[in-house]
């Protein structure tokens, strides 16, 4: 067992299957206790009365490592609340917050209903911003008790919120949004000695699995060595970045970066912004779009 993460606490978030059981394996394998989430959904989030967090439980706890089962709805304010407090009382404190949970409705825009807009925004955005509030709120009262903890959050964002996916409105939407607030999330909470970061995995999933060929993608499990290492003390230096992972591949986005410019120097004439507008986009061609993972 590597000691990378010895001695630090942290929560994994729909955890039962997936990535996010690569990666509280990954973080329990490098010695952390872990919170291992999962609610126990289907893949479009319906109930299914299983318990896929108890596995990994069992799993971590037979290779040595501590962990607990944690079963809340990640999107419930009280329940996120909770789960942050269990990870307190059960192991003495909170240093990791690994937001993965999610799931997808996948239609074309026209033929998304409200009903699926508000739950797969709900679960991946709102799923993201309870837990972080509640771990945040621990975190700085840690801080002005001269407490300061070596706190780190990784969310999860994908390729589909940071270029578009054709057939996943709802989704990509909900992913840039979780870029967004960790950016702005990254801003808050340095002072309080959090980094905040997130990823965009690609992997074989049950989120990609039947809707196209995934063959040649790479592992759940290939995405976590980066988590683990974003989680530990030595990643202080990095925060505010989506870092997206392809298999041995890793690389730094750089959206919301500003491009081209053309500063007139005064008010635009509407005559004048079509050619003007067209330069700068054929200096910053549009990149393709992708299917998120």
């Amino acid at each position: 067992m590597s000691a990378l993460l010895e001695g630090r606490v942290a929560i994994v978030t729909g955890a039962g299957r997936g990535i996010g059981r690569a990666h509280a394996l990954e973080l329990a394998r490098h010695g952390a206790a872990v919170v291992v989430n999962d609610v126990g959904v289907s893949l479009a989030g319906e109930a299914t009365g299983e318990t896929p967090a108890e596995a990994v439980v069992a799993e971590i706890e037979a290779g040595g490592g501590r962990a607990v089962v944690n079963t809340a709805d990640v999107a419930d304010f009280d329940q996120a609340a909770a789960m942050v407090q269990q990870a307190i009382d059960t192991f003495g404190a909170l240093d990791v917050l690994v937001n993965n949970a999610g799931f997808v409705r996948d239609r074309m825009l026209v033929n998304t209903s409200e009903e699926e807009w508000d739950a797969v925004i709900r679960v991946h955005l709102k799923g993201h911003f309870a837990p972080l509030r509640h771990a945040g709120a621990y975190w700085r009262a840690e801080a002005k008790a001269g407490r300061t903890r070596a706190a780190r959050v990784v969310n999860t964002s994908s390729g589909a919120g940071l270029q578009g996916s054709v057939g996943q409105a709802t989704y990509s939407a909900a992913k840039a949004g979780i870029a967004g607030l960790t950016l702005v999330a990254a801003q808050e909470m340095g002072r309080y000695g959090v980094t905040v970061n997130a990823i965009a995995p690609v992997a074989r999933t049950r989120m990609t699995e039947g809707a196209f060929d995934t063959s040649a993608m790479a592992l759940p499990e290939d995405n976590s060595p980066v988590v683990a290492w974003l989680a530990s003390e030595e990643s202080g230096d990095v925060t505010g970045r989506v870092i997206e992972i392809d298999g041995g591949a890793i690389t730094v986005e750089t959206g919301w970066a500003h491009g081209p410019a053309h500063d007139l120097g005064r008010r635009w004439e509407a005559a004048e912004v079509g050619p003007a507008l067209r330069d700068l986009l054929a200096a910053a061609p549009a990149p393709e779009p992708v299917y998120g993972a």
